[in-house]
């Protein structure tokens, strides 16, 4: 089981998992020519991919995916409250919607989603197996809740958001109502926040930990590595980082 990021930040995100025979998206933020520019980055087309999981309506995370789905002939799997939340006319037989607490399956992939806190219609994040090795997958969570840490306990490799520094954020140049949005209860987990979820599981698994979703202007990844470096007692540069432009190229379980 391997894993690998197209991008990650507020313009756009896209996380690829393989396992066995099967690949599928976390997300599709960028329209098919993006798309497919970046997943050849990988020696890959968008015809390898065989489905997206949504985590919610967002732009930056649903913006491709309904064009690519249609270019590449993915299937979509989604909840309901994201579904609704998106146009009507996206609605076709490529859809599978989705229970937020009900694991399901992709070809040789295990999918467990589970609900976070975000200002969204019915977010959820995922784990993803291939039945040896697990991958938590969180970002867009405004608060950690024990859920979250349950979910994510014991993992083999993790993409967690770190998503601002809040010193920063607080003197950053953000309107104060778009600072309010993404520090609160329903917005981004900050470096501390995600260092904190990541101090409450058992990482003796733990092969990979990459932080996600930062913020260009309101982080740094030298923040973000010390932060859950801290955590880990590991050396800052063995915590990757998912970056805007590049993501990061395959990681093995």
């Amino acid at each position: 089981m391997r894993f690998a990021s197209l991008g990650s930040g507020s313009r756009g995100n896209a996380l690829l998992v393989e396992g066995g025979n099967t690949r599928v998206l976390v997300d599709a933020g960028f329209g098919p020519r993006e798309i497919s520019r970046r997943l050849a980055r990988l020696n890959l087309t968008g015809e390898d991919v065989d489905a997206v999981l949504v985590t919610h309506e967002h732009a930056d995370h649903v913006g491709g995916v309904f064009a690519c789905a249609r270019r590449f002939d993915w299937r979509i799997l989604l909840t309901h409250g994201t579904l609704m939340a998106c146009r009507a006319d996206h609605v076709d037989d490529r859809i599978t919607v989705i229970d937020s607490h009900e694991p399901f399956s992709v070809g040789d992939l295990g999918i467990q989603p589970f609900p976070v806190p975000h200002d969204a219609r019915e977010p959820v994040q995922f784990v993803l197996t291939d039945g040896s090795w697990r991958l938590g997958v969180l970002t867009d969570a405004g608060h950690v809740t024990p859920h979250m840490v349950a979910m994510l306990d014991g993992c083999d490799g993790l993409v967690l958001e770190c998503n601002h520094d809040a010193a920063m954020l607080v003197q950053g140049s953000y309107p104060l109502a778009l600072k309010r949005r993404v520090g609160g209860p329903w917005g981004h987990l900050d470096n501390a926040a995600g260092a904190s979820l990541l101090a409450r599981l058992d990482s003796s698994r733990l092969r990979h930990v990459v932080a996600a979703h930062l913020s260009e202007q309101n982080n740094s990844p030298l923040l973000a590595r010390a932060a859950l470096s801290a955590v880990l007692g590991c050396a800052p540069d063995w915590i990757g980082i998912a970056t805007q432009s590049e993501g990061f190229s395959w990681r093995d379980l």
